[in-house]
């Protein structure tokens, strides 16, 4: 492990694949973590496997859907946080949402409403003058709208949007914005859906682009999926019409 850092790195939604091999990169480069999730007991199991660095790690308690809990989740952290990281999730299939709406709505909590009040009590904490990096894991379903996934990807649309207008405002403050646009994933949330096995990314792999992120603002992991992002992006919308 590197030399002690003295910064800290607030994880919200760190119980998910890629979160927790984040919080492990970034314990290993000195940084003092506060994991925050649901499952708090599936990190400390994960951690303890991984043979972590506990004694720069602190786990607690958080819940993106508790609005009303954030402002106080937030005043009990141990240290005010240098870097924030937004990684929680949570998907239903297209069919699912397009019929149960308490899934749509959950979705729409998780990726969008829960991190803009959470991320909004961060930012304006005047007290905090050291906050220097925020960053979003989003996903390549948001860069256009598909009749396989809109009800999802409308949710990460919108997150990547609030980053990317929250870049510009933070930008005299000079803290740093960063939106994760990422693929497919090897996860429990992807588990035992039909996605191509050459398409798959490790989290691992996710959570070096997190630990590494430079200045850029939307950073595109995987050389296939940069090539993706840019078809997606620009291909014609009777063409987008065709695709799954």
């Amino acid at each position: 492990m590197s030399q002690y850092t003295s910064k800290t790195v607030l994880v919200l939604g760190a119980n998910s694949d890629v979160a927790k091999e984040a919080i492990l990169l970034y314990l290993r480069k000195g940084y003092q973590v506060i994991a925050a999730s649901r499952s708090t007991a599936g990190i400390n199991a994960f951690m303890a496997a991984r043979r972590a660095p506990t004694d720069l790690l602190t786990v607690c308690y958080f819940d993106a859907t508790e609005f009303e809990e954030h402002e106080r989740f937030y005043q009990s952290l141990p240290a005010k946080p240098h870097i924030v990281v937004y990684a929680a999730g949570f998907q239903v299939t297209n069919e699912q949402a397009l019929v149960d709406w308490e899934g749509s709505f959950r979705m729409m909590q998780v990726h969008y409403a829960g991190a803009v009040s959470i991320i909004h009590l961060i930012i304006n904490d005047t007290t905090n003058t050291h906050l220097e990096r925020i960053i979003g894991l989003s996903s390549l379903s948001g860069v256009r709208g598909r009749k396989s996934n809109f009800v999802y990807g409308s949710t990460k649309a919108a997150f990547t949007q609030y980053l990317a207008g929250l870049r510009q405002y933070l930008f005299p403050r000079k803290v740093t914005v960063n939106v994760i646009v990422a693929g497919y994933i090897r996860s429990k949330m992807t588990a035992g859906l039909d996605l191509p096995e050459s398409l798959l990314m490790e989290p691992a792999f996710i959570a070096r682009a997190i630990v590494n992120a430079g200045t850029g603002f939307e950073i595109v992991p995987g050389f296939k999926w940069k090539l993706i992002h840019q078809v997606l992006k620009h291909l014609p919308e009777k063409l987008v019409a065709k695709l799954p």
